[in-house]
């Protein structure tokens, strides 16, 4: 009996219950028996998911509490008291995406600024998402709108068919409230669009054959003039085949625009040239590992991600632009520099106001920066918001100088405050809680990682509990992405209110500050990259063993979550450490870590993992990539796959094949793909309800948690 064929023997009646013919046609000599799992909409792979699909909500629907759960999350995430935060604000108008029962898909809208500020806008619906859906036959899902500056009459509104990272980009007239016809429209592709002008812009999109990168984004950025095809646009920057994407921008100072080529060499490093006024390119001082900012009373603002002579890592500098368009920068001046706590996560530029967002200790601060016109020296005015809350940038009203903030915590409702050049910030509008935030605790706490390292974490308990109990912990741990905390009916990504239901089951929620994020600025991003990976693991495994010593919770009574590169995250550490966890969810995850860069858009990040095609680099990457990693005769902690069909970022393959392998040892696995939502997992809220409801009900039965 080959040792394929004594795996299948082993776990047969868990296979036969997900289609067994399907899996047992897997060609038992192949290295990867699961391959064909690849084929995304392949009628028999579609068959498997469909399989696994209804198994998981045979078991999960019944589950005691599941419709209330699933109609609860729904009520919460529809609630017409929830923020209208700004996607934009144009002038004196503001505008919004608005999603709830009745619109699924959503309704851009507009309102006057005033009273928007007053907190009772007046809207007006501009693209109503669903109906214009229904019109065209289309399943569309906003990707947002970029409107021309000064006077914001000319938008390119983005929309994808199902939630793919590709879109449909389409010219549209705020003021008759209509796409324009013959109007610039990019087809369906992975693009990037930018405005130079009214009657021009710069698109990297695809071009067709040989224009795309290996990762397959656009290798080239063209100037396509209003009137012509798309055909005859001119080639401004062409990239190699090799690189990650070549991307056009465009920035506003005052009533100034200029615009931009970048050529991504890496995930993390990038050259990026000004369009001067003449139409020749001209090479920026920007060091390749930084990132620009943005624009603001003539200086090009950027971060550091890497020293710059004497200038620490993490550092806001500036040039003038003007300098940097003759080709003559020299060196920056320095605006910010991090300390040993805090650091910058966000930038926000006004007409004459740098609005900066630092974590300190992983809590929202936000600065004021002004440049002296005289001196032209920088000076920051803290701006008070809310004592340790997670804080985001949500929006500019240039020309008032105005900044909008969302301000929350794990038990604190989001609000929205306008902050402006002078003064203390307001709060323009508070949800109602959605919890008795007194029957709760929220600490944070430090545990040592196994190479020292002091690692925060969020900790959220019903008051009065006691002894260990079961535990849920999510966090990311990669790309520089910090991980903060939010309202309990936001936790985790993409699943709704499951925080809620947890803690008010009695149990345990963590949310875990692991390095691979941005919590402590580029060092901590640093310290889990590619060969460094396994700090990350270890990481988590501190998080849960502190849990376990501190007597909140135990071994085997722990479930981990994790999304996207969280997938990474839960896959290694399930196979590393079975015996600490006893549950795992992972949403859109990349687990194939030797096929990864052969899928999708997984060749862009090579610069964070590894090339599993460079023997040097899988040398490290095969001790942690989790489907290689999965053993026979190992029995692993259940999981719970989630995904989306059209997720054109993370390819399907990985979940479907570690779900396949998993149950090839016995294990307990669920599995849940929708078919659209892409890369997000979830078009509307109604399926975002459900997927709630169906982890609760998975964390309940595995851990043994009830009410």
């Amino acid at each position: 009996m080959t040792r394929m064929s004594m795996i299948r023997t082993a776990c047969a009646a868990l296979i036969a219950a997900a289609a067994p013919a399907l899996i047992a046609a897997a060609p038992a000599t192949a290295d990867d028996p699961w391959l064909w799992l690849e084929d995304i909409e392949g009628p028999r792979a579609i068959a498997q998911v469909d399989a696994w699909n209804a198994r998981t909500e045979r078991q999960l629907r019944a589950a005691p509490g599941f419709e209330q759960d699933r109609a609860r999350a729904r009520a919460i995430l529809d609630d017409e008291s929830q923020i209208a935060l700004p996607d934009r604000v144009m002038g004196d108008q503001v505008t919004n995406l608005w999603r709830d029962a009745a619109n699924p898909r959503g309704l851009w809208r507009s309102s006057d600024l005033a009273s928007y500020l007053a907190g009772k806008p007046q809207w007006k619906t501009v693209i109503d998402v669903d109906a214009l859906g229904k019109a065209e036959g289309k399943s569309w899902v906003w990707h947002g709108a970029d409107c021309l500056a000064p006077d914001y009459r000319r938008c390119l509104v983005s929309l994808s068919a199902g939630g793919t990272d590709a879109e449909v980009v389409r010219e549209f007239d705020m003021a008759t409230g209509a796409f324009v016809a013959d109007g610039f429209v990019v087809p369906e592709a992975k693009s990037d669009v930018a405005w130079m002008d009214r009657d021009t812009l710069l698109v990297a999109t695809d071009y067709g054959a040989g224009t795309l990168t290996d990762s397959g984004y656009a290798r080239q950025v063209k100037a396509w003039k209003r009137g012509t095809p798309l055909s005859a646009a001119t080639l401004v920057m062409e990239g190699e085949t090799g690189d990650i994407a070549m991307r056009a921008r465009a920035l506003q100072d005052g009533d100034t625009r200029r615009a931009f080529v970048e050529r991504g060499l890496t995930f993390y490093s990038n050259r990026l040239s000004l369009i001067g006024e003449d139409g020749r390119l001209v090479a920026t001082p920007l060091p390749e590992t930084a990132e620009l900012q943005g624009l603001i009373d003539g200086q090009m603002v950027a971060l550091l991600n890497d020293p710059l002579g004497d200038i620490p890592a993490g550092s806001l500098i500036c040039w003038p632009i003007a300098d940097v368009a003759a080709g003559r920068a020299g060196a920056p001046q320095v605006i910010l520099t991090p300390t040993k706590t805090t650091v910058v996560e966000e930038v926000r530029a006004s007409d004459h106001v740098l609005w900066v967002k630092q974590l300190d200790d992983v809590s929202g601060v936000l600065l004021a920066m002004t440049r002296d016109p005289a001196t032209g020296r920088w000076s920051g005015r803290p701006v008070p918001l809310a004592d340790k809350a997670t804080v985001h940038l949500v929006a500019t009203a240039d020309a008032q100088d105005m900044l909008f903030a969302s301000v929350e915590g794990m038990l604190t409702p989001p609000s929205l405050m306008v902050a402006g050049a002078s003064g203390p910030a307001r709060t323009i509008q508070q949800l109602p809680a959605r919890f008795d935030a007194g029957a709760f605790t929220v600490e944070q706490r430090f545990a040592t990682s196994k190479d020292g390292t002091r690692i925060p974490y969020f900790l959220a308990r019903r008051k009065g509990v006691t002894g260990p109990v079961p535990a849920l912990i999510h966090a990311y741990g990669g790309f520089r992405l910090a991980q903060t905390p939010t309202y309990l009916t936001t936790e985790p990504y993409r699943a709704g209110p499951l925080g809620l239901f947890w803690v008010e089951d009695g149990n345990a929620y963590v949310l875990a500050n692991i390095r691979g994020g941005g919590e402590y600025g580029p060092a901590w991003h640093q310290a889990a990259l590619r060969e460094k990976r396994q700090n990350a693991f270890d990481d988590l495994a501190a998080v849960a063993e502190d849990l376990v010593s501190t007597g909140v919770s135990a071994k085997g009574r722990i479930a981990i979550s994790g999304r996207s590169n969280g997938g990474v995250l839960v896959g290694a550490s399930m196979t590393q450490r079975p015996d600490l966890y006893g549950a795992v969810i992972a949403g859109s995850p990349l687990e194939d870590m030797k096929r990864y860069s052969h899928l999708s858009a997984g060749a862009s990040w090579v610069a964070e993992y590894g090339d599993p095609d460079n023997p040097s680099d899988w040398a490290f990457m095969k001790h942690w990539s989790p489907y290689q990693n999965v053993r026979p005769g190992v029995r692993y902690p259940p999981a719970f796959f989630y995904l989306s069909t059209k997720d054109d970022r993370v390819h399907p393959g990985h979940a479907r094949k570690m779900a396949a392998k998993l149950m090839a040892t016995g294990s307990t696995v669920y599995y849940h793909e929708y078919r659209e939502g892409g890369h997000s997992v979830g078009a509307d809220h109604a399926e975002d309800a459900v997927r709630a409801a169906l982890l609760h009900a998975f964390l309940k039965k595995e851990l043994g948690a009830k009410k």
